[in-house]
């Protein structure tokens, strides 16, 4: 039996969820640890072709059961199942675990296609089981609170959104430059983080026109190519009229490890959240009133592992039945596939 304890906060009953973990390399046991930090997660059962994986999971939760692949996992008595393999399995993995009757955590992207994502999205919905993909820039608490000032109309009417990620490395695993096993370059690694920030910030309207341009050094990206980008630009066209501008790239002579940032334009003011000095995980928010600017958040904040946590805090409370919020990674795989679709 899992030990329970009572969250009088919530008024519900907190039990571990019982989980596995498919796929432990660097992603996946940050996520394993975070959970088990949290005390929302009991690793039950773990998965990995790497020994040298799995030695350094079993470190982070020495009870857990070694298992030979996914077909093991869900033999297992789990709860659900978080999935941290290469891109091209995880609607497949994904179909598996909930056609099994269990929760799914899984890396982004949830598919290379808006096909395979509404495919996984539908699997949920059918099985009734909840479904959690790793989007989690919106767990910062910088973008947090900018969707709030968004929401309430602090802002005003947003008119404009630009959104940058620039990465100075490019992936150190060869699958990502196929198209067929990775499905897209730096837009589906990194842009699909922007465009989901972009919609959710705004309670996801309708994109009305997509305009883009791919480049893989310094040229245009053939369509017919199994090649990938390293440098993509699209522009978006919100119902509401807002315009939204998405960059993000692999290897870019930025000056720097990293440049992200989202800078949000409305009528009564605006809002940016950027990295700072390059770093991957530190980030300030800024409100603006014409000239001035207003402090929203510093670092630090442990926001890596916060989508993660969510997740397994819904399983730990039982709230385990589809999530209708799900509908919405399929509008963010939909307009991933149109900026793929569209070159100038």
């Amino acid at each position: 039996m899992n030990e329970m304890t009572i969250d009088r906060s919530e008024a519900c009953v907190i039990r571990p969820a019982r989980l596995g973990f498919l796929g432990v390399g660097w992603i996946g046991r940050n996520r394993m640890q975070t959970i088990v930090e949290s005390g929302l997660g009991q690793v039950a059962a773990i998965a990995d072709p790497s020994a040298e994986c799995i030695s350094q999971a079993a470190s982070l939760a020495p009870a857990a059961k070694i298992v030979n692949g996914l077909d093991a996992l869900l033999a297992e008595d789990l709860d659900g199942i978080v999935i941290a393999t290469p891109s091209a399995q995880h609607a497949e993995q994904s179909l598996a675990v909930l056609r099994a009757g269990m929760a799914v955590f899984c890396q982004k992207p949830l598919g290379r296609s808006a096909e395979e994502v509404s495919a996984v999205v539908a699997a949920a919905r059918q099985a009734d089981r909840l479904l959690g993909v790793d989007l989690s820039y919106r767990y910062t608490r910088g973008m947090q609170q900018i969707r709030e000032l968004i929401s309430s109309g602090a802002l005003g009417n947003v008119f404009a959104l630009d959104l940058t990620f620039h990465n100075a490395y490019g992936p150190d695993k060869p699958w990502f430059y196929d198209r067929t096993l990775s499905g897209g370059g730096c837009l589906i690694d990194l842009g699909i983080h922007l465009v989901d920030l972009a919609l959710w910030a705004l309670s996801f309207p309708e994109v009305v026109n997509v305009n883009s341009t791919l480049l893989k050094d310094g040229r245009l990206l053939s369509s017919n190519a199994n090649d990938v980008e390293d440098f993509a630009l699209a522009t978006l066209t919100l119902e509401t009229g807002a315009v939204v501008r998405i960059a993000c790239s692999w290897r870019l002579q930025a000056g720097c490890d990293a440049a992200i940032s989202a800078d949000i334009f409305g009528t009564k003011g605006g809002a940016s959240f950027r990295n700072r000095n390059g770093s991957f995980y530190d980030f300030d928010a800024h409100r603006f009133y014409g000239t001035k600017r207003e402090v929203l958040t510093e670092p630090p904040d442990e926001w890596g592992g916060r989508a993660a946590v969510d997740w397994a805090r819904k399983l730990s409370q039982n709230a385990t039945r589809f999530d209708p919020e799900c509908e919405n990674l399929g509008k963010v795989a939909k307009v991933l596939d149109r900026i793929y679709g569209y070159q100038t």
